[in-house]
């Protein structure tokens, strides 16, 4: 296998440049707009299944169902938008279309809470004389959520990339990681509390428009810092280069594989010693882009076909990519259950008592919240003590893929817990009729905030270290990526479940979501074995200079 590269060689082989923009004056900007986002995204996004329910009188598991579709959407379009910044405009002018595009859907979305004639008439929920929502109405609620949807996408992910691309070192970058996701969890937990608690005691309107105003102060605040930002520019599409390898891989599938170093191409920005000389012995058969033979330049003017001769850094970029789809697809399917498990706890907690006290009534949409608090004191425990304590018992810093093994293990256990309460609170309505309290649905949040504590910064500090410098846009929105799929998969195994059993009626408390619960279980344990297995043959890139990642610790 080929010597290392680090993502600094990966910098200087495609001709980047040091600027004198960027570094922690930057930091206030970045960090400000992402709290204003999140606050905004997760104050409507976090309460749309009551809306949907109270609002247009949709009935409860459709609106589970629509809610998975708009969180999935939510969470695939950071994927086109680093696609955008990567390949066309650079993340600072997708960012800023984005939150404009999100300010313009939560005004609209405003409006609808505030003028009856855009909603149906009242009514008391559940009842069977509620009106259905026209066309018209449906038509500008879809647009609004559209319209926010593709605008909070397109800030999320593509913000932590845009703050760890203005600084320098790894370590820098590890640090504003940290604080990105920190702030993302706050933002949330700020989002599904008061802006929440607004939505169900005071008005709709009130809560909207404060997230309005939020995704305001968000945009100012991060045009105001644009004169400071380090905006990477396009190295035009990085996608193009790969779909190059494949094609002049197969058009010289006869060839013979050559190990001679002058019998493979080089492109001009390579010529650094550090840049690869030899591609790797592994997925030998895409060697065969960078090999050069007689038909391989263009007859014109001596240039080479891109269609039939690659650089072996570009071959080594594609294969850094394969390498990591068996682990993406395992985080994937950790990730639906705690979707699953998400729109679950909305219609479960509608039927407990969520009296805490005489005054006080947790609000469905809110539970979120003790998972959101506790991933958020996770992630500070674990990089002040945790972290610290492992190296130092160990001298190891545990891995990428050993935090995100820790998150599936602990969210497998939360499953376990969760069917656990909700066998418990069909036998307590089955005996006296009276609903549990909400407080038995907090310990699985716990456990499972404290898995993606682990998990999350694991997947994300995973994909921006081992993905190609070209593609740190892309490689930071694989994290959404992977929450919006597992939205899509959560609608499609729930409509599986409505569909062969009866454990989902309308009314759960007829149903057995306790058996949905063993069901992830199973699926969870069966996905961590699969885990393990993709981990054990996994080779991390090294990245020479990272003071972060020692090269004996490199191993899961």
């Amino acid at each position: 296998m080929a010597g290392p590269v680090s993502g600094d060689t990966e910098a200087e082989c495609a001709g980047d440049t040091s600027s004198k923009r960027g570094g922690w004056k930057t930091f206030p900007f970045m960090i400000a707009t992402t709290l204003g986002m999140c606050i905004a995204s997760f104050g409507w996004v976090m309460n749309l299944i009551v809306f949907l329910i109270e609002e247009f009188h949709v009935n409860n598991i459709a609106a589970a169902k629509i809610s998975n579709i708009v969180n999935g959407c939510l969470n695939m379009l950071p994927v086109l938008a680093a696609i955008l910044a990567d390949s066309f405009f650079g993340n600072i002018v997708v960012i800023s279309a984005s939150t404009f595009i999100s300010l313009t859907g939560i005004l609209l979305l405003t409006l609808i809470a505030y003028l009856d004639l855009l909603k149906p008439k009242p009514c008391e929920t559940g009842s069977l004389l509620c009106q259905s929502p026209s066309r018209l109405q449906l038509g500008i609620l879809y647009t609004s959520l559209v319209l926010v949807t593709t605008g909070a996408g397109g800030t999320r992910f593509a913000l932590a990339s845009a703050g760890a691309n203005q600084y320098e070192k790894p370590k820098d970058q590890g640090i504003f990681f940290n604080w990105y996701f920190l702030t993302l969890f706050v933002g949330a937990l700020t989002g599904a509390t008061a802006i929440v608690y607004i939505q169900d005691n005071v008005s709709w309107k009130l809560g909207f428009g404060l997230c309005a105003a939020t995704n305001l102060v968000s945009f100012i605040v991060f045009i105001c810092g644009m004169r400071l930002y380090k905006n990477e520019k396009p190295m035009g599409s990085p996608f193009k280069s790969l779909i190059s390898v494949v094609v002049a891989a197969t058009v010289k599938r006869k060839a013979v594989i050559s190990s001679k170093e002058e019998d493979y191409h080089r492109g001009l920005g390579e010529k650094d010693k550090t840049c690869p000389t030899l591609p790797s012995r592994r997925y030998r058969f895409l060697n065969r882009a960078a090999l050069k033979t007689e038909d391989d330049l263009n007859h014109k003017d001596g240039s080479a076909n891109i269609w039939r001769l690659c650089s072996v850094q570009e071959v080594e970029d594609f294969k850094a990519i394969l390498r990591l789809v068996p682990l993406w697809v395992a985080i994937i399917f950790v990730s639906t259950p705690i979707v699953i498990q998400a729109s679950l706890n909305v219609l479960q907690a509608l039927v407990t008592d969520r009296g805490l006290g005489p005054h006080f009534k947790v609000p469905a949409g809110s539970l979120q919240v003790i998972l959101l608090t506790s991933a958020s004191t996770f992630i500070i425990i674990n990089n002040w003590l945790v972290y610290p304590m492992y190296q130092k018992l160990t001298h190891k810093r545990l891995t990428p893929l050993q935090k995100i093994g820790i998150g599936q293990v602990l969210t497998i256990l939360s499953m376990v817990v969760s069917a656990v309460v909700e066998a418990k609170r069909l036998k307590t309505v089955k005996n006296n009729g009276h609903p549990m309290s909400v407080l038995w649905l907090f310990p699985p949040l716990v456990i499972v905030g404290i898995g993606e504590a682990f998990q999350f910064p694991g997947n994300i500090e995973l994909f921006y270290r081992e993905f190609p410098v070209s593609l740190r846009n892309t490689a930071t929105s694989l994290t959404s990526l992977v929450i919006g799929i597992s939205y899509y998969l959560s609608t499609a195994l729930i409509d599986l479940i409505q569909r062969t059993t009866k454990w989902l009626p309308n009314d759960i408390n007829r149903g057995r979501v306790d058996y949905v619960y063993w069901v992830l279980v199973v699926a969870g344990v069966l996905n961590f074995g699969y885990f393990l297995v993709s981990s054990w043959f996994y080779n991390y890139r090294i990245l020479e200079g990272d003071n972060e990642l020692d090269p004996k610790d490199v191993s899961t």
